[in-house]
């Protein structure tokens, strides 16, 4: 069968008034079909996804495993559908179920602090939030939006830039008062450098030395984290010396509670953010046009 042939969000709404029927008889009487035409589209779906998806061992159906993953699958599609009808409906209006991956730090200081203000603004959309500072998949995640830091790489998604902000190497008063203050490159290399447990576009910290030349510190610290932010609450603990964005870290280093270090040394590099998502133009669902803009007039990066 062609791939235009089928009529996949026809066998999805099939397969899930199965599952929520029980049986094929009953979903048969639901959809106003013949149980053996079902049965019949049930079989081809699972041939041509070439996985199992039932199990009729019984005389009520059971799920596999995959079946499982795809009913699932199937009730958020579905409700995706009904949602762009109801935006085509009303003229596209800003509505539904908006799903947002963002890198912790911005989510924390920039983005959950405006979404009061963003609800309020758009009363018929719903805001499902997912902090990590991993990368996603959008497409696998079914993700309108994700907000990323750092360089973007090839694909296929719009970007758009929220701003950028310069690196600082900071530490706690504490640990400068346990450890020393290090005031050449040398002098890091013997202090405790805490690292990212993730894949980092540079693996190292980078500085110029007293001649200008590009320097490459290794991350060699007894602690390793999962993000951002938790780097931030690791270094105001005293653990160690991170490397930040200073828009993170600018409230602390303005009360004292962080240190920048070796600042002479510092290659003037910048960590840019942007927002990427699927699709541009008059193909962007409302819900998603309405929060870039919103992001773009209130949580900009300077």
């Amino acid at each position: 069968m062609a791939r235009s042939d089928i009529n996949r969000s026809g066998e999805i709404e099939v397969f899930v008034r199965v599952v929520e029927e029980g049986s094929f008889s009953s979903a048969a009487r639901a959809l106003r079909m013949t149980p053996s035409a079902v049965s019949k589209l049930i079989a081809r779906l699972e041939a041509r996804l070439g996985a199992r998806l039932v199990s009729r061992s019984t005389r009520r159906l059971q799920l596999t495993p995959e079946g499982t993953a795809f009913y699932e699958s199937g009730l958020r599609i579905l409700a995706d559908m009904a949602a762009a009808e109801r935006e085509a409906a009303a003229g596209a209006a800003p509505r539904g179920r908006l799903r947002v991956n963002t890198y912790v730090p911005f989510g924390v200081h920039r983005l959950i602090p405006l979404l009061p203000r963003f609800l309020e603004r758009y009363r018929e959309i719903s805001v499902d939030l997912v902090l990590t500072d991993s990368v996603i998949d959008l497409m696998a995640e079914r993700a309108d939006v994700a907000i990323r830091a750092g360089p973007l790489g090839e694909s296929r998604l719009v970007a758009r830039k929220l701003g950028q902000s310069p690196v600082v190497v900071v530490a706690a008063p504490s640990y400068l008062e346990a450890h020393g203050t290090p005031r050449t490159l040398a002098e890091l290399e013997r202090h405790n450098r805490m690292g990212f447990g993730f894949v980092r576009h540079i693996d190292g910290w980078p500085f110029v030395d007293a001649a200008g030349a590009a320097v490459i510190i290794p991350i060699t610290g007894n602690a390793l984290v999962g993000d951002g932010e938790a780097m931030r609450l690791m270094t105001l603990a005293g653990v160690g010396i991170s490397r930040l964005a200073r828009w993170h870290v600018a409230a602390d280093i303005a009360t004292g509670r962080l240190v920048p270090l070796l600042e002479e040394f510092n290659p003037g590099d910048e960590e840019v953010t942007h927002a990427v998502y699927v699709g541009q133009g008059r193909h962007l669902p409302a819900r998603v046009r309405a929060f870039l803009d919103f992001l773009g007039e209130n949580a900009r990066l300077t």
